[in-house]
């Protein structure tokens, strides 16, 4: 295990409601024995896992509860487990290794599943599943800062906070503000709480879980809803062309049997067909 892993990332159980699966964490390469081989000839990088690369918390997509790592990519991922016949294993990985593919290059992982938006630039590193969700950013505000726009940021004097190595953050450093940079979704909720900042741009569905929890409710409020043209993809290593196959099928098995719509309900909330159904890219 080298340092930046030995520091920064960890593996952790995995549950969710599709497979039910409970997965203890190991620390070998090699599993616990068998053929790296799965169904379809998808190879792994550990025998009986399919493991996957996600960045910690970002609800409602993946978020450690009750010691275990639940979410909607967690549960999606589970179908795609559940058909090559293996268990999914998490782990928890700096943000920025998502752009470079990282992980998935240096074997550590199979896939990459972090709410994660389809680029250009991240398509250089990494192939990108098809589409699973179209997102947007959300501009969200203490109620007592008088801002009722993103405008109102920067006319008010006021400070501005995303999450670091986002869309979000780009999207805000692309429309003129150098907004404060948080390194996960939870830090950036704090920086709110405690007036670091008194503005927010961070993906919508986040937001959405956020405001579930009536003090967030009480003390916060949604002043913008911006269409940024963003869809969400998994990734793996450039050339997996097999586990690639895997996962889209898993998407499209999903969302003609019901089960993508029924996950959408249980983690992100009422069902909303533009963004469930993005199409190819």
């Amino acid at each position: 295990m080298n340092t930046l892993l030995g520091r920064r990332a960890r593996i952790l159980a995995a549950t969710t409601a599709t497979a039910g699966l409970v997965l203890v964490a190991g620390c070998t390469s090699s599993g616990n024995g068998g053929s790296k081989t799965a169904a379809g000839g998808v190879q792994l990088v550990k025998a009986g896992r399919l493991t996957t690369c996600t960045h910690l918390p970002y609800p409602p997509f993946q978020s450690e509860i009750n010691g275990k790592v639940q979410g909607f990519d967690v549960s999606l991922i589970d179908l795609v487990a559940k058909d090559l016949g293996v268990k999914q294993q998490i782990l928890d990985t700096p943000f920025e290794n998502f752009k470079t593919g990282a992980f998935l290059n240096s074997g550590q992982c199979d896939l990459a599943a972090a709410g994660m938006t389809i680029t250009p630039e991240r398509k250089k590193h990494v192939d990108f599943s098809d589409p699973y969700f179209n997102a947007t950013q959300a501009v969200l505000v203490d109620k007592k800062s008088g801002i009722d726009s993103l405008a109102d940021v920067k006319a008010k004097g006021k400070k501005l906070g995303a999450q670091a190595q986002t869309t979000g953050e780009d999207y805000a450093r692309s429309k003129g503000y150098d907004p404060v940079s948080f390194h996960s979704s939870d830090a950036v909720l704090n920086g709110l709480r405690t007036g670091q900042v008194q503005a927010v741009v961070i993906d919508y569905p986040v937001v959405q879980g956020w405001l579930k929890d009536k003090a967030n409710a009480d003390a916060f409020k949604v002043v913008g809803n911006l269409n940024t043209g963003e869809q969400y993809g998994f990734t793996v290593k450039k050339g997996n062309a097999k586990l690639l196959a895997a996962v889209n099928k898993a998407i499209a098995a999903a969302k003609a049997d019901g089960t993508y719509k029924k996950l959408y309900e249980q983690w992100i909330g009422p069902y909303d067909a533009a963004a469930a159904s993005p199409a190819a890219s």
